[in-house]
């Protein structure tokens, strides 16, 4: 079969590019990801976006500065279900390192569900390492429109940036 190269760029996520990411699940999730677009207008957070030539997100994370002192905390990674395991989460990753970086920040950090191997997989591959574990829990939409909690517990992986 022959291999088809897709230009890839990473920008800013922006308010407007949000209606064409339906893909990522529920309207509250949606809104979790308005909310941190907020955080980082106040330079508090950056949110990346991973754009075929369309300009169309198929991938975003954000990164936070305020939780962990010295370290930038990835958080909200997701790459479209249709594009998994294509490399374009090693991508976002690195460019999210390299705005830690920026910052003069030399740590990333990030939490992975433990029912979630295949995500924790690609972080190891990256050089992250687990360093502890913590309850996790939010909000999650029905099919119906109600909310209901949901409970896991996630691995605190870290990486040293030079």
């Amino acid at each position: 079969m022959p291999e088809v190269v897709v230009p890839l760029t990473i920008r800013d996520l922006t308010a407007e590019d949000l209606p064409s990411c339906a893909w990522l699940g529920s309207a509250t999730y949606l809104a979790s990801v308005a909310s941190a677009l907020e955080h980082a207008r106040r330079g508090e957070a950056d949110h990346l976006a991973v754009c075929p030539p369309s300009g169309l997100p198929v991938a975003l994370g954000g990164v936070g500065y305020a939780k962990i002192p010295g370290a930038g905390r990835l958080r909200q990674l997701a790459v479209h279900p249709a594009l998994q395991s294509c490399g374009i989460g090693t991508l976002l990753i690195q460019a999210a390192e390299q705005r830690i970086r920026d910052r003069g920040l030399h740590r990333a950090e990030l939490n992975v569900e433990e029912s979630n191997p295949r995500a924790r997989a690609l972080y190891e591959r990256l050089g992250y390492v687990a360093y502890g574990r913590e309850p996790a829990s939010w909000d999650t939409e029905r099919a119906d429109g109600s909310l209901t909690r949901y409970e896991t517990v996630c691995t605190l992986m870290r990486k040293e940036l030079p």
